[in-house]
């Protein structure tokens, strides 16, 4: 017996009937040999980590562009905090950890430059359609591993895809929307715990928004610290959620719902449409609205830029060419933007 088999075996003893056992995978777009050593769901969470994707992600912007401040989050550390979020609970209910880790690492895969600022920027120059979640799918299917893909299994896909409904419900009651998985349900609390905690606390760092002027009602039920609010939101929806009809619904009790739905719209109104804020954001949408005309026109920066990226496969593929420059464009990090623009678009002094 492998290491993995014995591991596999051992899972069925410990996990609940309502986790994902990693023998029980529905497989890869592709068949492989199995890993002697890793089950399949730890095998997919070190391909996301060792992928060019992920280490992008260090310096790809969370809500404050390019800040100067070393404490502030980025997408990265967005990414690091879901996954621990998502553990814990797993944990917590006796569930694939190994698979709800893997879905939030490569989460936010997909994420522009520029943060959410970038994503409407492609909505509007690219496609309406186009969503970071649906774009996270994307670079673990084709774009890595130079339009190889990551080849991951379907559960971890499928929890990538269905992490994120915008401004949607921060529980999935849509069976067409919820991910196909408890853990990849999971996913998707855990990702709002992280940016409603994080955000807020950047958000305070910043001096865009003070303690006092958040809803006391608020903060009286989640926390007034970034540990008092994680540990509440995280508490509540062990507490909170149950099995119905055989099978486990993620909940959140009705006081702590709706003290996170009054942050959230705090949030948006006075951080992330906050003049400070917004006017960051309109820099950022016309600088990469720049670069996508720039490169449909210039074929020639175009692969190159690709194969910076380790991206040149896909410009030979049968993709269109808008979408391969947003492909290039969602790829890029912050400051690699910046880079570029100023490369193409700033006059270079004669010596």
């Amino acid at each position: 017996m492998s290491i993995r088999e014995d591991f596999e075996n051992r899972e069925k003893t410990f996990m609940s009937p309502h986790g994902c056992l990693s023998s029980n995978s529905r497989g890869r777009l592709r068949q492989e040999e199995p890993c002697p050593i890793r089950t399949v769901f730890q095998r997919d969470r070190d391909r996301i980590i060792y992928s060019n994707a992920f280490r992008r992600l260090k310096h790809k912007t969370q809500v404050f562009l390019s800040p100067m401040g070393d404490h502030y989050r980025t997408r990265l550390t967005h990414t690091l905090e879901v996954a621990e979020i998502a553990r814990t609970i797993a944990r917590a209910m006796r569930l694939n950890e190994d698979l709800v880790e893997a879905i939030a690492l490569g989460h936010d895969l997909g994420h522009t430059p520029f943060g959410h600022g970038g994503e409407v920027a492609l909505k509007e120059i690219y496609s309406k359609s186009f969503s970071h979640n649906e774009q996270s799918l994307r670079v673990v299917d084709l774009l890595e591993n130079n339009g190889k893909g990551l080849n991951l299994t379907l559960e971890v896909r499928d929890g990538i895809l269905k992490h994120s409904k915008g401004y949607g419900p921060m529980v999935c009651n849509d069976s067409r929307e919820c991910a196909l998985t408890v853990e990849g349900r999971i996913l998707r609390v855990a990702d709002i715990i992280g940016y409603l905690n994080h955000d807020f606390d950047d958000a305070i760092r910043s001096g865009v928004i003070t303690l006092d002027q958040t809803p006391e009602s608020c903060l009286k039920v989640i926390g007034k610290t970034h540990s008092q609010r994680a540990n509440t939101m995280i508490r509540d929806i062990i507490d909170s959620s149950r099995v119905v009809d055989g099978n486990l619904c993620i909940l959140i009790s009705d006081e702590l719902f709706a003290a996170m739905t009054v942050l959230r719209e705090f949030l948006y109104e006075k951080v992330y449409r906050s003049p400070q804020v917004h006017k960051e954001f309109i820099k950022a949408k016309k600088i990469l609205s720049d670069l996508y005309n720039y490169l449909l026109k210039n074929d020639k920066i175009l692969k190159e830029k690709l194969e910076d990226m380790e991206m040149l496969a896909i410009y030979d593929s049968e993709q269109s060419k808008e979408r391969v420059v947003c492909d290039l464009i969602a790829s890029m990090t912050d400051r690699y933007a910046l880079k570029l623009y100023e490369e193409i678009f700033f006059p270079i002094p004669i010596v």
